[in-house]
């Protein structure tokens, strides 16, 4: 359809031969400005055109109202709008906003969906009704996007809602991490999509049906782990912990190929966590994620848990019982800190620690020693705090060797407590140093091996094996392969591992794992990998045709036959993921194939129950003690599961881990010089000076027995001494590892010491005392 003709030529004729002329019919004046001026001659409204004396009344009285509407349409459209304002976005030359639902009152506006803003880019919002792009380059004029007054207008409306919106964030007391969420991006666009008018959700709205439609939206976001279980089978992971609510909770994932998904948390707290009850409990949710699909159950080693896993694997011949193994390494952890001289160097970094932490002006000295930096302080961590404590000694050790030499501390009135005498002598005690050195020594390599088990990243069912013996050669080369030094740690490792730890599924992961296999051409004499390895064909294998076919096909993998042996197979081995591998190149043995991408794809622990641990806390705070076990489960479902979505897309499934001696050390790299060992008492205080730190405890006593300090500290509390004055300076225990230099266990008498400014010994600060150091 045409456009209708201007009312300015019922009255004006276009002069032939001129681009913009019109002559006027009533007195034949003549505009060269177009039929805009030719309308404001016959309007009599400027005073910069020629009046028409012969103009009717009514034609003048037209166009004057004309011009007039005009110009009051153009103030409305120059106007910022405001939200309160409801302004129509429909257009006819823009794409069509999805149409209502059938039923629908007509004047209602659907509310799109967050995926809209992607496959919809031209859909207007309130500056596309106010700004035009231009048609014609080099236009003039008008109110164009891009233009100075665009920008000014956009920046002033992003002002606002910014600020009303963060205004809502205050109120609601959100933390301002909340702002990194990928999921709020959508919202904001969502909400710019609808326009101004937009109603916030109701109460109701957010507690029920949007809740509900979340949770499916959640589910088909994992609609992708249900295809991995099914096709290779997954990990039931389960772990209880206690809210501070004082239930006894028990979270239940599921982990494939295609990373973690939270399932379910029980309230436990109505019944006995028997070995018996906790079978019916798991046996509850493997027929709820399907019996057929569970490879393996993964819980923590307590003891109604290993019972129960008895029951699992009788019952069900093809399913494991795997304890965790973050945990049993965690147990490492803390039997090896229970030997005497490592404990007593734990206990006193952590009494240096308290009292150091209890003074304001003490700790801004050591901030200033330490460049700003902050010690460890003692907590309940998930896993080896005892080491993380003694590596932020072994970290700081120059500076804090420093500060206790130094005239501010010497001048200061802390000098002079008998507190402050004690955590000087702990600085300065050669012995203290040497039992932080051995600590070291033998925590590092054992938290590498954590970090492999506990991450989610990657699947370190292949790697476990292999790391634990790296980490044990690691230890013992540290020591310069003294078997007398290291004899004490290596019984505590393999305990845990023999008897807790090492798994037939852990073999067959170091067999299938090609990088490993190939370069150990010794393998196929090692029998406890090899029955390892036969142990779980015989257990996951689905039928005995099934076994036969694995059997069958294990040669052409042995060999490098077929596609195993071609040249870019080969290179990829250590450059690729086990099972990644797996999948590219064992096209040659597909039943094998299937097999080992099951098991190379197994979790090793059950740390991501422990991870939502925060999400309970947080969802279920005081101001929401009246959420149900339902709406808790739910919400902790959606945030949870999108929480590990976001990890499993940050990860990096296809390079491997690498399991060389610079990559295991990697999480000590900023400890230097922890393998060397160091002449503790010829190094020098001061650069340039023959004074060492030897000569000052010589000077200072501190490498002599306390027997005196710790009587008479006992004797003012009126406790009983006669077992600790009978005690010889030296004893020799089995369990001493190491070079330590003769010391007695007397931090007892630090604990006289860990007061407050104000006089009391109550850790009112919230920093743990010597009570935290209880066995979980």
């Amino acid at each position: 359809m045409g456009r209708e003709p201007d009312p300015g030529w019922a009255h004006g004729t276009h002069v032939q031969g001129t681009k913009n002329s019109v002559l006027c019919k009533f007195c034949g004046f003549k505009s060269t400005g177009g039929i805009t001026r030719h309308k404001h001659h016959l309007a009599w409204d400027s005073s910069e055109v020629s009046k028409c004396p012969k103009v009717p009344p009514d034609v003048k009285q037209f166009f004057k109202e004309l011009f007039e509407k005009s110009n009051q349409a153009k103030k409305a459209e120059n106007r910022i709008p405001h939200f309160d304002d409801v302004v129509d976005l429909e257009d006819d030359d823009e794409d069509k906003i999805p149409s209502f639902n059938e039923g629908q009152s007509k004047g209602k506006r659907p509310i799109p969906s967050s995926s809209a803003c992607a496959s919809n880019k031209k859909t207007k919002g309130p500056l596309d009704k106010i700004f035009k792009p231009s048609v014609t380059s080099g236009k003039k004029g008008g109110n164009l996007v891009g233009s100075v007054q665009h920008k000014e207008v956009q920046k002033k409306l992003r002002l606002e809602a910014v600020q009303l919106f963060c205004r809502w964030l205050y109120d609601a007391g959100l933390p301002f991490n909340s702002l990194k969420y990928d999921s709020l991006g959508p919202a904001i666009e969502a909400i710019g999509r609808y326009g101004c008018g937009m109603k916030p959700p109701s109460y109701h709205e957010a507690r029920v049906p949007m809740l509900k439609l979340e949770v499916e939206h959640t589910r088909k976001i994992l609609e992708e782990n249900e295809v991995e279980k099914a096709t290779y089978g997954c990990s039931l992971m389960a772990d209880g912990w206690r809210d501070r609510r004082g239930r006894a909770l028990i979270n239940f994932l599921v982990n494939t190929p295609r990373g973690s998904m939270f399932i379910e948390s029980v309230d436990a707290s109505s019944y006995s966590h028997t070995g018996d009850n906790m079978f019916k409990l798991f046996d509850q949710f493997i027929q709820k994620v399907g019996s057929e699909s569970v490879i393996q159950i993964v819980t923590d080693s307590a003891s109604n848990n290993v019972s129960a896993g008895k029951l699992v694997e009788a019952k069900y011949p093809h399913i494991y019982w795997t304890p965790c193994a973050a945990h049993c390494i965690d147990l490492m952890f803390e039997d090896i800190f229970k030997l005497s001289h490592l404990k007593n160097a734990l206990e006193k970094a952590i009494a240096v620690n308290t009292y150091i932490y209890n003074r304001t002006l003490l700790l801004n000295m050591m901030r200033e020693f330490t460049g700003q930096k902050d010690m460890v302080r003692p907590a309940k961590t998930r896993f080896a705090t005892a080491f993380i404590t003694l590596s932020c000694f072994k970290a700081n050790k120059k500076a804090l060797r420093k500060m206790f030499t130094s005239s501010e501390w010497t001048n200061s009135k802390f000098a002079k407590e008998v507190g402050g005498r004690q955590t000087e002598n702990t600085i300065l005690f050669l012995a203290f140093w040497n039992n932080v050195n051995v600590a070291v020594k033998v925590g590092g390599p054992l938290l590498g091996v954590l970090r492999l088990v506990d991450g989610e990243r990657k699947p370190p069912m292949g790697y476990i094996y292999e790391a634990m013996d790296r980490a044990k050669e690691m230890i013992a080369a540290s020591f310069k392969n003294k078997e007398e030094k290291y004899k004490a740690i290596f019984d505590i490792i393999d305990k845990r591992w023999d008897c807790q730890l090492h798994r037939p599924l852990h073999a067959a992961g170091y067999y299938l794992n090609p990088s490993l296999y190939y370069n150990n051409p010794r393998v196929e004499d090692d029998d406890e990998v090899v029955s390892g390895l036969y142990s779980c064909i015989e257990k996951l294998a689905l039928n005995e045709d099934e076994q036969l076919m694995i059997h069958t096909e294990l040669p052409t993998y042995r060999g490098a036959e077929k596609v195993f042996g071609y040249p870019i197979a080969k290179k990829m081995r250590a450059k690729l993921a086990p099972a990644e591998w797996w999948k590219q190149y064992g096209s040659s043995a597909p039943t094998l194939r299937k097999f080992a991408i099951k098991v190379l794809s197994l979790t090793c622990s059950s740390s991501g129950c422990e991870r939502n641990w925060s999400v309970f806390e947080h969802l279920h705070s005081k101001k929401r003690t009246r959420l149900d076990q339902k709406k808790l489960n739910d919400l902790v479902y959606i945030k949870y599961n999108r929480a590990l979505r976001r990890r499993y897309n940050m990860r990096d499934t296809i390079d491997p881990i690498i399991l060389d001696d610079g990559n295991i050390q990697d999480p000590n790299e900023w400890l230097a010089g922890v393998l060397e060992d160091e002449d503790e008492e010829n190094a020098p205080v001061h650069e340039g000076e023959d004074l060492t730190y030897g000569h000052v405890a010589d000077a200072t006593g501190v490498g002599e027995p306390s027997y005196n300090t710790r009587r008479a500290t006992a004797s003012q509390r009126g406790a009983n001494t006669s077992t600790s004055s009978s005690r010889p300076r030296r004893r020799l225990l089995d369990e001493d590892v190491g070079d330590v230099d003769g010391e007695e266990n007397d931090v007892m008498a630090y604990k006289d010491f860990v007061v407050t400014s104000d006089g009391d010994n109550d850790d009112d600060d919230g920093e743990p005392g010597y009570d935290d150091l209880d066995d979980d």
